[in-house]
């Protein structure tokens, strides 16, 4: 079975050389980029270029975010590629990466941080709705960069069945590391879902803010 992901992209909003920010969505495990794109009619989003790839078999790795690393490999490196790959494109249409705003949801948020967090620089923002970073421990060593004050939300219940408070928790301090401005809100008993709350926050803090271009 081939063990690569395909360059399958979804996109919407603003045609890209239109565009002041570029929006990169990570869906959740067995579910679609559709999926995930319908989310940005409730964000504040203007002049935004919408990406989202599609993962082959509707899952970006195999195995739990918690399992060893090599588990879940070769379809980890392969997903991360694919963002790079993105990234690297939209950079090369004149996109700023302060101007990249990565978002993911569930298996998609944790690969968002892991992203992120591998490539450390200065994004529009980071949005991971129930994530923390991906391996059996968090092994510092893979991160590098300095996010210059990017803004972090992490979002994630107090009892959520795939993604433990603590690894979110965990998460929070190695990108802190890093400088990042992060901020972890967590919701009593909330289901393996985004809230009202969480859409609220992300709206006013990171896709609310004036472009500071100083």
């Amino acid at each position: 079975m081939e063990k690569q992901h395909s360059k399958d992209l979804v996109t919407a909003g603003v045609d890209l050389p239109k565009a002041e920010k570029v929006l990169i969505m990570l869906h959740g495990r067995g579910a679609t980029a559709e999926d995930i794109i319908s989310l940005s009619q409730h964000l504040n989003l203007k002049q935004t270029h919408i990406i989202a790839p599609q993962a082959t078999n509707f899952t970006w790795y195999p195995y739990g975010f918690l399992a060893p690393v090599g588990q879940n490999e070769p379809w980890l490196t392969s997903a991360l590629n694919l963002i790079t790959e993105i990234v690297n494109a939209v950079k090369t249409a004149g996109i700023k990466s302060e101007q990249i705003y990565l978002l993911g949801f569930s298996q998609g948020a944790c690969l968002t941080l892991e992203y992120a967090a591998r490539n450390a620089q200065q994004f529009g923002g980071v949005i991971a709705f129930t994530g923390g970073l991906i391996g059996e421990v968090i092994n510092e060593r893979n991160y590098i960069g300095d996010f210059n004050k990017t803004k972090i939300f992490i979002g994630n219940s107090d009892n959520d069945p795939h993604v433990p408070i603590e690894r979110s928790q965990e998460s929070k301090r190695v990108m802190e590391k890093l400088g990042a401005n992060v901020t972890l809100k967590i919701y009593p008993g909330m289901a393996h879902t985004i809230n009202e709350d969480e859409i609220k926050w992300v709206n006013e803090n990171i896709f609310g803010l004036k472009d500071d271009t100083k």
